[in-house]
């Protein structure tokens, strides 16, 4: 390999959200880190590069992109995803999060349904209801160590409650599904049927396993490109989140002016200087880093995969179809919340993601990043069956 994913790199005292706010979010100062999703790994050089040229320039005043910036992102999802967008339905923003919330402002009212399919990333919740919309979930279904979609439920969730706006994670987070394009036709056909939004949230497309395919929402069909905010970002793929920039592509002239309105309302403007460039390089340049980053997660993935058949059985690895992060199923130890919540943190001294952020739903299960050197990963994991052999 051109790249040394092994390289353990110190991320202690850089202000680090992962590795330096243990104590202030309530976890012991020793705790291994594997929750939020952000990467271990240095981004790719090239990038870094470009943005150490623009370090030592030395001026960071306001920056727009030019046409190389669109001419980048247009050719990674057209090569990739066989997806063309169009300029005129851009529209950058510092975060997915931060467009996800404006988007909800600019396409629905107070009180009105907005659905979502928990357990699933949890600012969804936040951003719903902080709005004062209403929170209408279509749960996924357990069954057989895998989620399926409801598809009886999600109409008649969608009729019931005058459901004006749904929120897709596809892929999906934590669950690791990689939708298929049945299934989303499925589900645009139902949203269009009852003149539907969509918000969909593909950040993690550029992490798919091998047998599996990413479909972008509306590349399915031309009725569903009109009704439809797409988010995309480089900020999972690159390891960028810091630099806080993503990209939106919102055909429908309307939906996007209302979009841009409620942006301009936040007193937001120009994107970080550094994340216009790292973007663009990014796109550019980043692919072959990224190809082989893959192939190391993959051999991550097959690592826990195999610890937790041999060491601890009592856990369920839900397999993932795409994303660097693993959900697993903890039911088998038959520990309440707190008692769970005990195990990880206090016994196997490891900072996850409990699963009950994700909705109840997710009561029993814990979601893990996996985008770590493997000896990182090797030793959380040891740690882990550590504690649950001693029980």
């Amino acid at each position: 390999m051109n790249y040394n994913f092994d390289k353990i790199i110190d991320r202690r005292g850089t202000n680090s959200l992962k590795y330096d706010f243990a104590v202030e979010r309530g976890k012991p100062a020793d705790i291994l880190p594997l929750w939020v999703a952000d990467m271990d790994f240095q981004t790719a050089p090239e990038i870094r590069d470009a943005l150490a040229e623009a370090v030592r320039h030395g001026i960071y005043g306001y920056s727009e992109s030019k046409d190389d910036y669109f001419k980048a992102v247009y050719n990674w999802y057209k090569d990739r995803f066989q997806w063309k967008v169009k300029k005129e339905w851009l529209v950058k923003t510092p975060g997915i999060v931060f467009a996800i919330s404006a988007a909800v402002r600019a396409l629905t009212a107070e009180g009105d349904g907005v659905l979502i399919q928990k357990p699933v990333y949890y600012p969804f919740s936040h951003i719903i209801l902080k709005n004062k919309r209403k929170l209408i979930n279509n749960p996924l279904i357990y069954k057989d160590g895998a989620y399926h979609i409801d598809f009886e439920d999600f109409e008649a969730k969608i009729k019931n409650n005058q459901v004006k706006l749904f929120i897709l994670c596809s892929p999906h987070n934590p669950v690791g599904r990689v939708w298929t394009e049945d299934e989303l036709t499925k589900l645009g056909d139902i949203c269009m049927k009852y003149q539907v939004k969509i918000i969909t949230d593909e950040i993690h497309s550029d992490f798919i396993y091998p047998g599996h395919l990413h479909t972008v929402f509306t590349n399915i069909k031309e009725e569903y490109l009109d009704h439809t905010v797409v988010c995309t970002a480089p900020s999972k793929t690159f390891n960028l989140a810091g630099l806080q920039v993503s990209n939106l592509f919102i055909a429908n002239k309307e939906m996007r002016k209302k979009i841009q309105e409620e942006i301009d309302l936040t007193g937001y403007s120009q994107l970080n200087t550094m994340g216009l460039i790292a973007c663009q390089v990014a796109y550019e340049k980043g692919a072959p880093w990224l190809e082989e980053l893959k192939v190391y997660l993959k051999g991550n993935l097959d690592f826990v995969r195999s610890f937790i058949a041999e060491q601890i059985p009592q856990i369920k690895l839900v397999e993932p179809e795409g994303t660097y992060l693993v959900w697993l199923d903890c039911t088998a130890l038959n520990l309440n919340e707190a008692e769970l919540e005990n195990l990880v943190t206090n016994k196997a001294k490891l900072w996850l993601d409990g699963g009950t952020m994700f909705g109840q739903e997710g009561l029993g299960f814990q979601r893990v990043n996996i985008a770590c050197p493997r000896s990182i990963l090797e030793k959380a994991f040891m740690q882990l069956a550590k504690a649950i052999r001693e029980l």
